[in-house]
């Protein structure tokens, strides 16, 4: 079963959610209105509605309830997004010009709070202080990743540990809470609530990691972006951590990304990417990745056997071997 097959089963609703997001981000103003649909309209996963809705399977299933969680956290994601492209100065993400390529970083930074804003708003007309609760103290660890990741750029004396911690910040946790607060809403059990976090944070970090072996590996095209933007921006990522413990390699390896340091970001990358693509930090990584979808099959035997289980079974072998 491929990921479009499970989303099939739940069209209608995503359908739904797919228009509660356009209505959602409406504005009057007509430049905060363009600027806000821009990214919207270049597509995504969508895969944090879908683990909510999912997640609501395991309750009382409520379309109405779960939109609302649904569609506020896709916009936190997408929110995030506009503001990583800031930080990171990307040119082009999906596919299409970056919020703040296409207008400038004042219009992309105030786009950004924007959304978050209207994400609060859709959240806030849920009476049930647990999903406040749950959903800002992981808005507050997501600005605690970020703000590691801009300290760590170029930081090549990293420790693994450091970057699973900043990850499992990043992106992690707001998978983790889709799934969990998809369950909240629709008044699951607490012992479901808390296997579907687990399931979700696993699958988190495996993304990020199959993300950033993706960075390295993969093409323009599957990327919507160059291949080896992270290294360009100074975002040492977990390959790379992985390559530069080969003592064989590492002071060649080292050498070059001082050198793309030293460029600000003008400059070809290629031969970072060939080096770390011949080390075994690619293997190292994937290896790492699959222990965390591992984990998170293991969290899903927790739970009630039948459709919902397997088709959350499918999205995570997906992650595990996704190529865009």
């Amino acid at each position: 079963m491929k990921l479009l097959d499970i989303f099939g089963t739940l069209k209608k609703d995503m359908n739904v959610i797919e228009r509660q997001l356009s209505h959602s981000i409406d504005s009057e103003h007509p430049l905060l209105n363009e600027t806000s649909l821009h990214l919207l309209k270049a597509g995504g996963k969508r895969l944090r509605p879908a683990f909510v809705l999912l997640g609501g399977k395991y309750g009382t299933y409520d379309l109405d309830r779960l939109s609302n969680v649904a569609v506020a956290l896709e916009l936190i994601h997408m929110a995030s997004l506009v503001h990583d492209d800031v930080i990171d100065d990307a040119d082009t993400r999906r596919g299409q010009p970056t919020v703040k390529s296409k207008w400038d970083n004042r219009i992309a930074m105030y786009t950004g709070d924007y959304i978050y804003a209207k994400a609060l708003m859709i959240v806030a007309r849920l009476e049930n202080p647990q999903i406040h609760q749950v959903l800002s103290k992981a808005m507050v660890q997501m600005s605690i990743g970020e703000m590691e990741q801009i300290r760590d750029f170029f930081n090549t004396g990293q420790s693994i540990r450091r970057y699973l911690l900043r990850i499992r910040r990043k992106t992690a946790l707001l998978i983790a809470i889709s799934c969990q607060l998809g369950g909240i809403a629709a008044n699951a059990p607490k012992e479901i609530t808390r296997e579907l976090y687990r399931y979700g944070y696993n699958v988190g970090m495996a993304f990020q990691i199959r993300d950033d072996v993706l960075d390295l590996c993969g093409t323009e095209k599957q990327l919507g972006k160059p291949p080896g933007s992270d290294l360009r921006q100074g975002n040492i990522t977990i390959p790379v951590l992985y390559a530069l413990q080969d003592e064989s390699r590492r002071e060649p390896l080292l050498a070059e990304i001082t050198r793309i340091h030293n460029a600000n970001g003008e400059t070809d990358v290629t031969t970072a990417v060939r080096m770390v693509r011949e080390s075994q930090g690619i293997q190292e990584a994937e290896l790492l990745a699959d222990r965390y979808i591992q984990k998170a099959m293991h969290a899903l035997s927790q739970l009630p056997a039948g459709r919902t289980q397997k088709h959350l079974q499918e999205i995570a072998k997906f992650v595990a071997n996704r190529s865009h």
